[in-house]
């Protein structure tokens, strides 16, 4: 396999990634789209060979006691990788994010300025088992015109080499460079990356919430991310029964290890009574674990005790903590107490409840009577993502296209000068918008 070897310094892999990425931030949409469907194509011709490498990695974690959430993440079969090589083709069918113009306006007669979108220029992206997210990633990098630097888990090694390895046989057939995509294989790389600030322009850690504060407290590269995904389900007073438990349990099991899953569910005390029963039920058949305040505990006396510390733990298992609450404000108070700022969500049928729960709540994501698994990009339509921002600035939330470019000001003269401007005479701008 094609790996990076120890003996090439780290800065000069960066800067072949720069040299690259500056080539690919130019070409056309044509030619990153025919660079997504020759990725596309080889990843399908390099299947076996990845499937192969995956269930290595998945043995080789296993015998290393892998913990049950990341050994979920980590295995990849003929399923997933067929959906990332359909994610790999719908981003090539979404808009080009590059070149757009933003703003284009006559400053004065003849001084034109333009705002159009860049790339950002080197991803560095270091990310926890899931080897598809590495297709992700280089899928939207090119779209972008943005190089990338993967760093995937160790537990991933073999199946990231067989991808970067298919992915560079793709690019090598295109006016790509190969060298626009690059992998890390050792974990002392990971300091050095967070280094190279010259050569590198953003980063997004994708793993727990203490080695995304590292990375935070070890780096001048701007970094994007989230450490935690706390997410809430709040069953309010007025929800329809039948709708609260059925979204309880896709939000809670139909991937418990994802960052989007439910780890809190609150329950309106009107409703608990009748409501409690019958989602334990359907909760338990799917194996998971409850666990309650005292007030659940006096309806579901059959569940463990929740204790200070469930509230604030991202379980990405099959546990769940349940609380009752009084009001909407209770649960409000609740969730910016303990959430992650990720995705919340409300079931209601009250609109004005669930306005007000929209309103008030601060997440990326926050929604009424549909489950929180839905925090994703490619099911918002990106394509893909590079991970999910739960910062305050934008981007926020998945991030796909959009989040990974900037922009520049264009300005053209005949002559124009400052001081044309100023003093006593000065002469007025127009400042009219041309679009």
């Amino acid at each position: 396999m094609t790996t990076i070897q120890a003996t090439v310094p780290l800065t000069k892999i960066a800067q072949q990634t720069r040299a690259a990425a500056s080539q690919l931030g130019v070409l056309s949409t044509e030619a990153k789209n025919q660079a997504l469907e020759a990725i596309a194509q080889a990843l399908e011709s390099a299947k076996e060979e990845i499937l192969q490498g995956n269930i290595a990695d998945c043995e080789a974690a296993l015998a290393e006691g892998i913990a049950k959430p990341l050994y979920k993440r980590l295995q990849l079969d003929e399923h997933k990788l067929r959906d990332a090589i359909v994610g790999v083709r719908d981003v090539a069918k979404l808009a080009d994010p590059v070149g757009q113009v933003q703003i284009h306006r006559e400053i004065d007669n003849g001084l034109i300025l333009k705002r159009i979108t860049c790339p950002l220029g080197v991803l560095g992206i270091i990310f926890e088992a899931r080897p598809e997210a590495a297709i992700q990633i280089v899928s939207l990098a090119i779209k972008s015109g943005n190089g990338v630097i993967l760093k995937g888990g160790k537990e991933a090694l073999r199946s990231c080499e067989a991808i970067v390895k298919a992915i560079k046989q793709g690019l090598s057939q295109t006016s790509v460079h190969p060298d626009a995509v690059q992998l890390l294989t050792t974990r002392e790389e990971i300091l050095e990356l967070l280094h190279l600030d010259k050569y590198v322009d953003l980063i997004i850690p994708r793993g727990s919430n203490s080695f995304v504060r590292f990375v935070q407290e070890n780096t001048r590269i701007p970094v994007l991310g989230h450490a935690d995904g706390i997410c809430h389900l709040y069953v309010d007073q007025a929800a329809d029964i039948e709708k609260a438990i059925q979204i309880t349990v896709d939000a809670k099991t139909q991937y418990p290890a994802a960052c989007n899953a439910i780890e809190t569910l609150l329950v309106h005390s009107n409703i608990a009574a009748e409501f409690l029963p019958q989602v334990a039920a359907s909760l338990q058949a799917n194996h998971v674990e409850l666990r309650g305040d005292e007030r659940t505990l006096k309806i579901l006396n059959h569940i463990s005790s929740a204790t200070p510390t469930d509230w604030e733990t991202e379980y990405s298992d099959l546990i769940l903590s349940v609380k009752i609450v009084d009001s909407l404000d209770e649960a409000i108070s609740h969730i910016h107490t303990f959430g992650s700022r990720h995705t919340e969500a409300i079931i209601t049928e009250d609109l004005q409840a669930a306005a007000t729960f929209q309103a008030l709540v601060n997440a990326a994501g926050v929604y009424h009577n549909c489950s929180t698994r839905f925090a994703d990009g490619f099911r918002y339509g990106f394509g893909a993502e590079v991970g999910i921002s739960t910062q305050q600035m934008p981007p926020r939330g998945p991030v796909g296209l959009e989040g990974l470019v900037t922009y520049k000001y264009q300005m053209t003269g005949d002559g124009h000068i400052v001081s044309t401007y100023t003093g006593a005479n000065a002469k007025s701008f127009t400042h009219k918008d041309l679009i």
